[in-house]
């Protein structure tokens, strides 16, 4: 075996370790960032959506109870406030 085909070998058997280390990552959800890091993958999941819309809705919900009961407002804002939440 010549030295070009032992540089050869050498690159296709680097080349080949980088494709299944990259699927081996990405069967256990791993990325590398741009400096080279491993991270998750982030994916789109609907359930993590639905509570974080619902979190946003408690946590308004919670605003508006405080303000009611930290403002000195008249009966009917108070009753027109508590409408809304309904």
């Amino acid at each position: 075996m010549n030295q070009f085909e032992m540089v050869a070998l050498i690159v296709f058997l680097v080349m080949v370790t980088s494709v299944v280390k990259t699927s081996i990552r990405a069967k256990h959800g791993l990325t590398r960032d741009r400096k080279g890091n491993e991270m998750p993958v982030v994916r789109n999941d609907p359930d993590a959506d639905r509570l974080r819309d619902e979190v946003k809705t408690l946590k308004e919900r919670i605003a508006v109870l405080e303000r009611l009961a930290t403002d000195n407002n008249s009966a009917v804002n108070l009753d027109r406030e508590i409408e809304k939440l309904r």
